[in-house]
């Protein structure tokens, strides 16, 4: 299947310094991409994938699970360490699950986390019913664009596979408990309003990291695509002021692949 327009992976030849970034359940690199060209743009090597099943149509995505969308990002921090000194991890909302699990999985080899308004449960009673629902209902309606900026719009499915939602619930679920693990600075940005993902994921994080060097940023004005809502300018500044407190340099030239 074609990729949606906007969906496509994004990569970045940069400096010694290199940037992971996750995107979201049912979303795609599109709801990243301002922010990965931004880190770009400070001369890092940056690589925003696609997750197996995402961008295409949710058809597709019934198709995979959470090895799937982990095995991904492993390969590709596997592929930054190869070529960068140091490497960090970023996400938005599962993708901050993610990321979250590459800490803890590789330890030193990521220097540090920074995720907006990361995911660490599905929630609600239905939650409990998909084991059985998946098997008799195929899809429910979508979660994308929950923007507060006008004309604001998030590339994703207007579906979700109930498959895939089961699928996700047990991945989170096992971040759960492997967040103890997570040891390096952590940097959580969170939405005052998100319909998508509760301020009770984040203060769940928070209190299960080993991190001793964290800090919470609350985003006023945006929901829960904040990387493309009102405050995605200061996620930005804010991450990669992040970065460069924790490594001592940065790149300063490369070349874009992707658009």
């Amino acid at each position: 299947m074609p990729v949606l327009p906007g969906a496509e992976p994004y990569r970045h030849e940069g400096g010694e310094t290199g940037v992971l970034l996750c995107h979201g359940f049912t979303g795609s690199p599109q709801s990243l991409r301002p922010w990965a060209r931004y880190l770009a743009g400070q001369g890092l090597t940056v690589s925003l994938p696609l997750l197996p099943g995402h961008g295409t149509r949710w058809e597709d995505m019934a198709l995979t699970g959470w090895p799937d969308w982990y095995a991904e990002v492993d390969r590709e921090l596997r592929a930054l360490r190869e070529r960068c000194a140091q490497v960090f991890v970023f996400g938005l909302s599962m993708g901050g699950a993610l990321a979250l699990r590459l800490a803890a999985k590789h330890g030193e080899a990521v220097r540090g986390v920074a995720v907006v308004n990361p995911a660490n449960k599905v929630h609600g009673l239905s939650a409990y019913a998909l084991p059985v629902a998946r098997h008799l209902v195929r899809s429910t309606k979508g979660i994308t664009s929950d923007i507060a900026k006008e004309g604001g719009e998030e590339v994703g499915y207007d579906r979700v596979p109930l498959h895939s939602a089961h699928s996700l619930r047990i991945f989170l679920r096992q971040v759960d408990g492997e967040l103890p693990q997570v040891t390096q600075p952590l940097l959580l940005l969170r939405s005052a309003q998100d319909h998508v993902v509760p301020a009770a994921d984040s203060a769940r994080i928070l209190g299960r990291v080993s991190s001793a060097d964290v800090t919470e940023i609350l985003l006023e004005q945006s929901y829960h695509v904040a990387t493309l809502d009102h405050d995605a300018d200061r996620i930005f500044e804010e991450s990669y002021a992040f970065i460069a407190r924790i490594a001592p340099s940065v790149g300063k030239e490369g070349t874009a692949v992707g658009g």
